[in-house]
């Protein structure tokens, strides 16, 4: 077992899931027991910690309440899957100033391309604009449709058709 600086539970998550990501880039998101098996893998601590899973599943999760950490590190797809947060995602209100990546002094300097990969490729990799909502895309379509009517006399033009 190789001996580790101290790293934040939370970073080793990321740090865990941020791998998975970079070694398998076709897959949208991973299972909680695939992050906490990559961390045990990689043993950033030096030894797997519990507070992984419950990281995994809870802590780090923007798109939960926050009970009680408020990071914004993982993005829950599904009850049991997640994959990194990127800007842009939905997050819990109270989730506001969560970090979202480990700070680079906190890990391990081996990790630091993991950032760099992080702000080039993956954060990088969602889409600019999202897709438009297409009820609210409506919004304006019909300006003008009674410019040149009274409105009384456009609704009874339209009772007309009955």
């Amino acid at each position: 077992m190789r001996t580790r600086q101290a790293v934040k539970v939370a970073d080793e998550t990321w740090i865990a899931t941020a791998l998975l990501h970079r070694e398998q880039p076709r897959r949208q998101d991973f299972t909680v027991q695939e992050i906490v098996d990559r961390a045990a893998r990689e043993q950033v601590h030096g030894i797997l910690r519990p507070g992984v899973a419950i990281h995994a599943y809870q802590h780090c999760v923007a798109n939960q309440a926050p009970n009680p950490g408020r990071y914004r590190m993982l993005t829950a797809t599904g009850k049991t899957t997640r994959r990194l947060y990127r800007p842009g995602d939905e997050y819990h209100p109270d989730r506001e100033a969560g970090k979202v990546t480990p700070r680079k002094e906190d890990i391990p300097e081996e990790y630091w391309p993991l950032l760099e990969w992080y702000e080039s490729k993956f954060r990088g990799s969602r889409r600019e604009n999202p897709p438009v909502d297409p009820v609210l895309a409506m919004k304006g379509m019909w300006k003008g449709l009674w410019k040149n009517e009274k409105p009384d006399e456009y609704v009874r033009k339209l009772r007309e058709w009955d």
